[in-house]
């Protein structure tokens, strides 16, 4: 499905979080990883804030990435490393734009140290960015790059809200899930209590179709905020995953401040798999895409 998962780092042990991800999704995936520093020159930034919190990487030379990056490539499954320089959401984008069929697994913030996920941030700008690649954000709140578990993702929980955009992100998980067996718990949020057996016919449809897959999958109906629900669930079920698209019928533009999966992400802890809608006429996916 994939041929590559790329990395970006930025030289920090809170970038370096997403590693431990990277390397179990390319040993079930069958595909390599690729890792990417980028070098950004002094006043590319976008606000004063980020310029200070990222002024330690001003001026590092391509000489220091390159063996930063040398010293990383004994981790498993890491074929090739490349450093740019510029900016680093743009370099990171030009690089996936450009090298085939890519995962994108990165820590939301590194060496910024940047508390919460700041609208401007590096990984905000990669997502919105993106044009069907998937993402995988990791939340950087502590040093867990020395994770060596043989399995980390073992429980996905995948919100859906009956749309047909929200399903944009099954191909992604789907193929995931069957590779790593993980299970699947397949979530609609709804208004009210009166809604909750539909809700149920239908998430019960999606899982016939992935049990034919042979993906171990449940489901959940819950009743109030998407949001909400959505992060109280995966930490009540220890999901290792939360899997979504970026549009849907919860939010009217893809990414949008105050969108769904954009508080999912700011308000829980659970590693955040994002996918842009590819029925909508503005991230159309490759049809070679589902192969393998």
């Amino acid at each position: 499905m994939y041929e590559r998962v790329v990395v970006p780092l930025d030289g920090s042990k809170l970038a370096e979080v997403a590693l431990p991800y990277a390397e179990e999704l390319a040993a079930k995936l069958d595909c390599h990883i690729v890792l990417l520093t980028v070098n950004e020159s002094e006043g590319n930034s976008d606000s004063e804030d980020y310029r200070r919190y990222s002024s330690k990487m001003v001026g590092i030379t391509k000489r220091h990435a390159e063996k930063y990056l040398d010293e990383k490539r004994t981790r498993p499954f890491v074929v090739g490393a490349a450093s740019r320089k510029g900016n680093p959401a743009d370099e990171i984008l030009g690089y996936v734009r450009n090298g085939g069929f890519s995962l994108v697994v990165m820590a939301s913030h590194g060496r910024s140290g940047i508390r919460r996920w700041a609208v401007g941030s590096v990984a905000d700008k990669v997502v919105r960015g993106t044009k069907w690649e998937p993402v995988l954000l990791v939340r950087a709140k502590d040093n867990r790059s020395d994770i060596r578990e043989k399995r980390i993702l073992r429980r996905a929980l995948v919100p859906l809200d009956g749309s047909e955009v929200s399903r944009s992100i099954i191909p992604h998980i789907r193929e995931i899930a069957r590779k790593l067996k993980m299970e699947m718990v397949l979530l609609q949020v709804v208004p009210s209590v009166q809604d909750q057996e539909t809700a149920k016919e239908y998430l019960q449809h999606e899982c016939v179709e992935l049990k034919r897959d042979g993906i171990v999958a449940g489901f959940e109906v819950g009743v109030g905020y998407a949001a909400d629900r959505i992060i109280d669930l995966a930490n009540e079920l220890a999901c290792d995953l939360v899997a979504m698209s970026t549009r849907g019928r919860t939010s009217l533009l893809p990414w949008t401040l105050g969108s769904v999966a954009q508080k999912v992400f700011l308000g829980g802890d659970t590693p955040l798999l994002l996918a842009k809608a590819f029925n909508n006429g503005e991230a159309e996916m490759p049809e070679t895409l589902p192969a393998r």
